[in-house]
């Protein structure tokens, strides 16, 4: 038999708009983590450090408004004295579209993407995605479309260039409560099956 306790404590305003939580699980003494954060109007700042001889470092910056945004974030292994991840991005935002620029991967990708918000009564939604890899010179591409079949039935839909397609109906049948439907097919697999149907049921009181 096997127990464990998981305790977090929080502290709000140890200076002006920061919160400190310290999080860890007994008797798991490698658990611990320490986070803080600061969040302004126009700015917010996320750090973590983990409590123990060989601790994971991270942190995450963005600033902007409700038009443009930047952000990043990295971590460091603090016993390999590396970089673990380091990711960048810019985003722009208007009432019928959405664009965005992300240097992921440890900066080995450039992922650019693109949401436009059609004004039709269905709520009609196209989104775009391109991702170019640096090391092998590959390029993704991924189609993507949202829209409202009735007032409680949306139905979603992508396309990528290597010949995947996907589809998701998702219908909410009563309040909080969902039924999913969804298929894949993935022309990539030879030696398993290329085609994939799932459905799942939510329910919430």
């Amino acid at each position: 038999m096997y127990g464990e306790v998981s305790t977090k404590v929080t502290v709000n305003d140890i200076f002006h708009s920061t919160k400190a939580a310290l999080s860890f699980s007994v008797p798991d003494h490698k658990s611990g983590k320490l986070d803080v954060q600061y969040i302004h109007p126009h700015a917010a700042i996320d750090s973590s450090i983990g409590l123990n001889p060989s601790p994971q470092l991270e942190l995450s910056a963005a600033i902007g408004s409700k038009d443009l945004c930047l952000g990043a974030e990295v971590g460091f292994n603090t016993t390999s004295a590396s970089f673990t991840k380091y990711n960048a991005g810019i985003a722009f935002n208007k009432p019928d579209f959405s664009a965005a620029l992300l240097l992921v991967d440890r900066g080995q990708a450039l992922k650019a993407s693109y949401i436009h918000y059609v004004d039709r009564p269905d709520g009609f939604t196209i989104a775009t995605e391109i991702t170019h890899r640096f090391s092998s010179f590959e390029n993704r591409f991924t189609i993507g479309s949202s829209k409202l079949i009735d007032p409680h039935t949306v139905l979603k839909t992508r396309f990528s260039n290597d010949g995947k397609a996907a589809f998701q109906v998702q219908r909410a049948w009563r309040p909080n409560s969902l039924i999913t439907l969804s298929g894949e097919y993935d022309p990539t697999k030879i030696f398993s099956s290329s085609t994939k149907l799932g459905l799942s049921l939510a329910l919430k009181p």
